[in-house]
């Protein structure tokens, strides 16, 4: 079976090789300095050019001697914070008096309070099993790229696999966690990546006792630090202090950052589960951030003072599916399975609140998570749980089928990646969809937005409305005229079942009108000439979304 594997992955890079002998993944990003993973396929000589203005570098690194296929972090100290740099690489082949130069890279320093940027964030890249399409997951980096974002985050069960935990070696993750370094490099040479962990990677407490150092925990957490340069805790960042047996040193797994107007938390939620590999899988209250984690989570949130507050994991207490109903339960909540009682105090003896209710008390804004590859939005008390769809499904459906049911409100199918534009006066969300070339068409369009919605900055969500436009729905609603001047109709079909309301959304997201009837009188509403979205919902809670066009001369 792992000669079939690694075939497989052999095959799979042949045939998608990309035209280039490097690749760079930038991380730990800071006010004063960045670090840059570099790794050639040949033996080389190089370093670094920078500076402040485009084309003009005036600092020079080290020269540096790369081996093939090993990875070199080189630091780049003494930056100026707020400030956007540009650098080029230039190299040699050792021996060879030619010397070659990149394109030129850019890359961001902290931003300043008040400043307004972007971010990205993607989930369950999947490259390792049918799941996820290589194609697909390069047109997801592409829009990425061109959202222009501070930095991007991966939510895990990117570099995998724990399918076969007894049985997969070290040169089975090394290879794994190279596999993906020219496929991110395509955007990490100017968009600095973080990455926090999935079930799939596997370094949880579960594996890590397994005939230590020999495991999949040991192993994982040895080639992802050795790939990727995750945040340790310094002057800039915080995180987990501790020192781990076998060389692994700090896992690098958890860490909280402030960049702008915005904290930033990346938090593990499998690394300190409570069962070992001689016990049943852990459920319920075996799943744990650790007193450690916790209490680190928990100052981190009580000591900030930043306007917004953001929270990643790869999911709601690391099992089952869905968001809003997993964190009331357990260590998230403190209730038991079905609300049945609160145990917190009993299952967490000397533990300050649950996660959630420290989230509501501190002003977390967004909790961002992956693990059911579709996209959903939900609210709890005010804390938006936005689950992250994935970048590289080709069939747009495989968590839409399997976990839509999972969510209370706002699940949607589709692939892409969440962007986030920060501001000092409000935080906006969109979901930008990925397509191949060969399933666009006139509804269905590369870099469109499905889902968009604004978190004000006294932290109020607002404006949550679904703006995806459902191809081949004609025969189940019918809205006319479009364009409209005046007075619009609705008209459903019996395969739509009963209508029970019609909601019209501007296109920035924003509910202006509810109603239940087939006809709305633009006029009588105010409503002024633009494109808008009507949402028309059942009694069963299905919708559909049409765009509409009113034209100029509403008054």
């Amino acid at each position: 079976m792992r000669y079939i594997y690694l075939v497989f992955f052999a095959l799979l890079a042949q045939a998608n090789l990309i035209a280039q002998n490097f690749n760079i993944v930038l991380g730990r990003p800071t006010d004063q300095s960045i670090t840059a993973s570099i790794l050639f396929d040949q033996n080389v000589e190089f370093y670094l050019e920078y500076g402040t203005q485009s084309g003009a570098y005036k600092v020079n690194s080290a020269t540096y001697k790369n081996k093939l296929n090993v990875p070199d972090e080189i630091d780049i100290p003494s930056l100026t914070a707020n400030t956007k740099y540009f650098y080029r690489l230039n190299y040699k082949l050792v021996g060879s008096s030619k010397l070659n130069t990149s394109p030129e890279y850019s890359f961001f320093t902290q931003r300043a309070k008040g400043s307004s940027f972007t971010f990205t964030v993607e989930a369950d890249e999947h490259l390792y099993d049918k799941k996820g399409v290589i194609n697909m997951y390069k047109i997801t980096l592409a829009n990425q790229a061109a959202d222009k974002p501070d930095f991007m985050l991966s939510l895990g069960d990117t570099f995998g696999d724990d399918h076969n935990p007894t049985t997969i070696t070290s040169p089975d993750l090394d290879y794994l966690y190279r596999f993906y370094r020219p496929y991110l490099g395509a955007l990490t040479h100017s968009v600095p990546f973080y990455f926090c962990l999935g079930n799939h990677e596997g370094q949880n407490n579960y594996y890590l006792p397994m005939s230590p150092p020999n495991n999949l925990s040991v192993w994982g957490t040895l080639w992802r630090k050795y790939y990727y340069p995750n945040p340790f805790p310094n002057n800039f960042y915080t995180g987990n202090t501790e020192s781990e047996g076998f060389n692994m040193g700090q896992p690098e797994n958890y860490y909280a950052w402030t960049w702008g107007d915005a904290l930033f938390v990346v938090l593990d939620v499998y690394r300190y589960q409570s069962k070992n590999a001689d016990s049943d899988k852990p459920k319920g209250w075996d799943w744990t951030l650790g007193l450690t984690q916790y209490t680190w989570l928990k100052n981190t949130l009580e000591g900030s003072n930043a306007k917004y507050k953001f929270v990643f994991a790869h999911h709601v207490r690391g099992q089952d599916r869905g968001a809003l109903t997993n964190a009331k339960l357990f260590e998230w909540g403190g209730y038991e399975q079905n609300l049945s009682s609160y145990t917190f105090a009993t299952n967490r003896p000397g533990w300050a609140k649950p996660i959630h209710k420290l989230f509501v008390d501190t002003g977390v804004n967004i909790f961002f998570q992956g693990h059911d590859h579709l996209f959903a939005h939900e609210i709890l008390d005010k804390v938006t749980y936005q689950e992250v769809p994935m970048p590289s499904d080709s069939t747009y459906e495989i968590g839409q089928l399997a976990n839509a049911d999972a969510y209370t409100s706002d699940a949607l199918g589709g692939t892409g990646h969440i962007r986030v534009n920060v501001t000092p006066d409000f935080v906006k969300v969109d979901y930008v969809k990925a397509y191949l070339p060969a399933d666009e068409n006139k509804t269905r369009k590369n870099g469109e937005i499905g889902f968009s919605y604004t978190i004000n900055a006294n932290g109020t969500p607002v404006a949550q409305a679904p703006l995806a436009i459902q191809p081949g729905t004609e025969d189940e609603v019918n809205i006319f005229p479009n364009p409209v001047k005046d007075r619009i109709f609705i008209r459903t079909s019996p395969r739509f079942g009963i209508k029970t309301n019609a909601l019209l959304y501007t296109s920035l997201g924003q509910k202006i009108l509810e109603t239940h009837d087939d006809e709305i009188d633009l006029r009588q509403n105010s409503i002024q000439a633009g494109t808008y979205f009507l949402k028309i919902m059942n009694n069963q809670n299905k919708e559909v979304v049409k765009k509409i066009i009113v034209e100029n001369g509403i008054k």
